[in-house]
């Protein structure tokens, strides 16, 4: 693991914001970080980027300090900077043996080529969030910090930085914090859930959406499909039959290995004309928000 915690706790007064989190990061893979407002990922970013300090616990970071970036959630610059200016001091600064040819690379990929030679001060908010993306990359880190990185973008900036983030897998560890589930379902490999500072769940993606949602079936059917649905919401193992339009049902089971076992004989004696069915691929917000509610 490049980055591990062990019973991390951190308290304003009588708020408890972390309590006894136990990360566990594995190197090289972009790790997305999700949870409500407040549940405490900020906190804990800041904890391990040494900007804060734990109430109690320890951390254990397996990178040199030197290789480690951070990406705060709206990140500023000197505004009579150019955009070029700032990327090559934050190479200077994090990584002065990268290649100057270096800055011009990681512009390129944040869409800021053609607003490079420009001061940032006349930056949208979005660019600056692209521009400290590639202030973050230029030094070449090992591990990268990334608070809601993608926020304040509109789709293609949101894009560009998408990307660059899955570019970085197996090259360097990223932890993704963000609001944006379809992001980190896009380019995270593990994840980990917060709820009032506590780590609910943390581990491979496909683990979780397998594992943690309750299990769904669609059965594509041609009409009349009523009998179908009568003689699922009469079986003991179905929670919900849900219809979707005039030809499909979604239907909600107690396990897929009761839907695999007797949804073939359920439907059969109703007589219906079965086009398909088989099991719907959970959403990381799906799981998201049975595991908060």
């Amino acid at each position: 693991m490049i980055v591990s915690t062990h019973q991390l706790r951190k308290e304003y007064g009588a708020t408890v914001a972390l309590r006894d989190v136990e990360l566990r990061v594995p190197a090289g893979s972009v790790y997305g970080l999700v949870g409500p407002n407040g549940a405490g990922k900020s906190t804990l970013l800041s904890i391990l980027a040494g900007l804060r300090s734990a109430s109690a616990g320890t951390i254990e970071i397996n990178a040199d300090h030197a290789r480690v970036a951070v990406l705060p959630d709206t990140p500023q610059f000197d505004s009579w900077l150019t955009g070029r200016e700032v990327v090559d001091l934050a190479r200077t600064l994090a990584g002065p043996a990268v290649p100057v040819d270096r800055v011009d690379e990681v512009l390129e990929q944040a869409g800021l080529t053609d607003a490079a030679n420009r001061s940032v001060g006349g930056y949208s908010r979005g660019m600056l969030q692209r521009l400290g993306v590639a202030s973050t990359v230029v030094g070449d880190p090992m591990l990268l910090m990334l608070d809601e990185p993608s926020s304040a973008l509109d789709p293609a900036g949101r894009r560009e930085v998408l990307d660059l983030v899955a570019r970085l897998r197996g090259e360097a560890t990223v932890i993704f914090s963000s609001h944006v589930l379809g992001d980190v379902q896009e380019v995270c490999d593990s994840v980990g859930i917060l709820r009032e500072g506590e780590l609910l769940f943390q581990g491979p993606l496909n683990d979780l959406l397998v594992g943690s949602a309750v299990p769904h079936y669609r059965v594509s059917l041609r009409p009349p499909i009523e009998p179908a649905a009568a003689a699922l919401r009469a079986a003991p193992w179905v929670r919900s039959v849900e219809p979707m339009g005039a030809a499909e049902l979604r239907i909600s089971v107690d396990s897929v290995e009761d839907a695999e076992t007797h949804l073939a004989g359920v439907l059969a004696p109703t007589g219906a004309r079965v086009v398909s069915f088989g099991p719907e691929a959970a959403t990381l917000e799906q799981v998201f928000l049975e595991l908060t509610s």
